[in-house]
C-alpha cells in the first residue's frame, strides 16, 4: 500500500527576459545559466527569450540542461497575421515552454481570459 508515499514535485526555474538582450550579451547570459544550473540537477531552468533570439538560445543550450521558451504564441496555427508566431513555429527552434497569460500582455493587450485559453491550447497541441 502506497498511502504513505509522498511525491515531491520538481523546482521549475523560469527566466522571461522581456524585450531586452543583443547576440553578444545573451551568449553570456547563456552561458552563465548553463554553469550555475550545472550544479543543480535537481531544479528544471528554462529562460524564455524574445523570438528573434531563439535560433541562438537553441543551439547555446542544445545538450545542456536548461530548456528554452517564447513570451507569447499565437492560438491559430497559421495565416495573415504579421508578426505573429504559432506554436509550431515554437516547436520548429525545440521550444520547451512559451509564456501565456503574462500580466503585461494582459494589461498592455486587453488578453482576454478566453484568448489566454486558446493560446494554451494552441500550445498544449502542439506539444
Amino acid at each position: 500500500m502506497l498511502s504513505g508515499l509522498i511525491t515531491m514535485r520538481r523546482k521549475l526555474v523560469a527566466g522571461n527576459w522581456k524585450m531586452h538582450g543583443a547576440l553578444a550579451q545573451n551568449a553570456e547570459l547563456l552561458d552563465a545559466v548553463c554553469n550555475g544550473m550545472a550544479s543543480m540537477p535537481s531544479v528544471d531552468c528554462a529562460v524564455c527569450v524574445p523570438f528573434p533570439y531563439l535560433s541562438q538560445a537553441q543551439q547555446k543550450l542544445s545538450g545542456s540542461n536548461v530548456k528554452w521558451g517564447a513570451q507569447d504564441v499565437h492560438q491559430l496555427d497559421k495565416g495573415a497575421y504579421t508578426g505573429e508566431v504559432s506554436a509550431a513555429m515554437l516547436r520548429d527552434f525545440g521550444c520547451s515552454y512559451v509564456i501565456v497569460g503574462h500580466s503585461e500582455r494582459r494589461a498592455f493587450y486587453a488578453e482576454s481570459s478566453h484568448l489566454v485559453a486558446e493560446k494554451f491550447l494552441a500550445a498544449q497541441q502542439a506539444g
